[in-house]
């Protein structure tokens, strides 16, 4: 697999996962979570990805908010893929953002096939995923749209589904075989979703595909022309390198899935039906699909005191839950928001988090601790006129060269040694040390010493958003000059 030198990875990381609330947020998503293991879903299909191709040739499609975290749990390979970050100016679904990686792929190279892979799926099997992927590329070097089928194993109404034409085959290697396919169905209702799992005839569509970057482009041409005819400018604003001019035509293109835009609508498109274990773990009860439980059927992690629970999904995350005698049920504790509900409500806690967006609640936006290419920081406490933070910057890390218009900030030392820029002033604050730093005054927090650094930060100002920034220098990718972006 690795001497292909025109097979790209491309890694959708822009979604926000919010049935997995209150873990995940809207600017903390699925795909950086520990849901299984030690890695973050991310780094594991990060990880899955580099046994099939070299980290040179992963491409990360992802949004502005979402890319300075991806950029940090991503830390190990940030080498390889610095300059492989293909940035949607706004999520749109993933028929645009497979347009816009599409479009960077055969500007780079015109004979590239693309693997095209969710961040936030659970896929277990390693060398049976890579022979997958070696009949993908085989099929797609012959302009198939190729997906991989996941036999059924219940009845999913949440899924969509494929009907192979078996008199249509394609191509086998590894023990596997691909074939045409006969036709997609999208979400059946439970009678229907009965009938094709005893059929044995379907299979549920994974999201993961593999095609040559020109023959997708062409039939996003074909079958969505109003996003056809954006090729063409998005093509000259990637290679003029103008963030504004992408935006600009991007902004106006309608949000459509490419399965539903392109893949149902093809007679190029292929399914490889798969034997690797496979999990989208969109909710909170799937969870059970690919996590270990004990003998009473529980889910447990983190900090959990449980007594005589059976067949619920218990998270704690920092304080200690205790649990009795509960039955098919969901326990997920957050510093800022706990959730309980019965496993076969899991779908709703989606509808919790539109209730929590129109309220303007910051729960369903982004935990209390955020993390940042440099580090992280934690919100406290926060008021009228104020807020309270711990900032975190690991060694030899420093946060970029910035001002904000309408807060001031004071910085206190409690571990470590801060190194400042204030104006025209740098200087280091040791442990008890402070400084203020006025508002409309350019200043710079950096961690010169290989122990990390912590800070108490206290803003005051009309105004404390965290898109109260303007940046003049930085040394992770994020823009720079007067362009106001998510956070420090």
């Amino acid at each position: 697999m690795k001497s292909n030198a025109h097979l790209y990875a491309v890694i959708l990381a822009g979604g926000s996962g919010t049935r997995f609330w209150p873990l995940s947020r809207h600017l903390y998503p699925k795909q950086l979570l520990r849901i299984i293991g030690d890695e973050t879903l991310i780094q594991q299909t990060m990880r899955r990805v580099l046994r099939c191709i070299p980290p040179e040739q992963v491409l990360i499609s992802t949004t502005p908010a979402q890319a300075d975290s991806i950029r940090y749990q991503l830390g190990e390979w940030k080498d390889a893929i610095q300059g492989n970050f293909v940035i949607e100016p706004e999520g749109r679904n993933t028929a645009p953002a497979i347009a816009l990686v599409a479009a960077e792929l055969v500007r780079r190279d015109p004979r590239a096939i693309m693997l095209v892979l969710p961040a936030d799926h659970v896929v277990q099997g390693d060398r049976r995923f890579q022979a997958a992927v070696a009949l993908g590329a085989q099929l797609a070097a012959q302009g198939r749209l190729v997906t991989f089928g996941i036999p059924p194993i219940r009845p999913e109404t949440g899924y969509g589904y494929i009907h192979p034409q078996r008199k249509v085959r394609l191509g086998s290697k590894g023990g596997l075989t691909g074939y045409a396919v006969a036709r997609f169905v999208e979400k059946p209702d439970a009678k229907t979703a009965v009938r094709y799992l005893k059929s044995g005839r379907y299979y549920w569509n994974s999201g993961m595909f593999l095609w040559q970057a020109s023959t997708i482009l062409e039939e996003i041409a074909q079958h969505q022309p109003d996003l056809g005819a954006a090729l063409k400018p998005i093509g000259q604003a990637l290679q003029s390198g103008s963030i504004e001019r992408l935006a600009r035509v991007y902004r106006k293109l309608a949000p459509v899935s490419i399965d539903h835009g392109v893949m149902e609508r093809s007679d190029r498109a292929a399914v490889i039906p798969v034997d690797f274990l496979w999990s989208d773990v969109g909710n909170w009860s799937s969870l059970e699909e690919v996590a270990v439980r004990d003998k009473a059927g529980n889910v447990v992690s983190g900090n959990v005191v449980d007594l005589g629970s059976r067949e619920s999904i218990l998270y704690a995350d920092r304080r200690l839950i205790a649990t009795i005698g509960l039955s098919g049920m969901v326990v997920v504790d957050t510093p800022d928001a706990t959730l309980v509900c019965p496993k076969d409500r899991s779908q709703d806690v989606k509808a919790v988090v539109e209730i929590l967006k129109k309220q303007g609640a910051p729960e369903h936006l982004e935990h209390r601790t955020v993390f940042r290419p440099w580090g992280s920081y934690t919100v406290l406490e926060e008021g009228k006129g104020y807020k309270v933070k711990r900032v975190s910057v690991n060694p030899g890390g420093r946060l970029s060269l910035q001002l904000h218009h309408q807060r001031s900030e004071h910085w206190v030392v409690i571990a470590g040694v801060a190194r400042v820029t204030c104006g025209r002033r740098r200087f280091d604050l040791a442990v008890g040390q402070s400084t203020a730093i006025p508002k409309e005054t350019q200043h710079r927090l950096e961690n010169p010493r290989s122990e990390q650094l912590h800070i108490i930060e206290v803003q005051n100002g009309l105004y404390l958003g965290e898109d109260d920034i303007v940046r003049f220098q930085d040394d992770y990718g994020r823009n720079v000059k007067g362009r106001r972006r998510e956070g420090k």
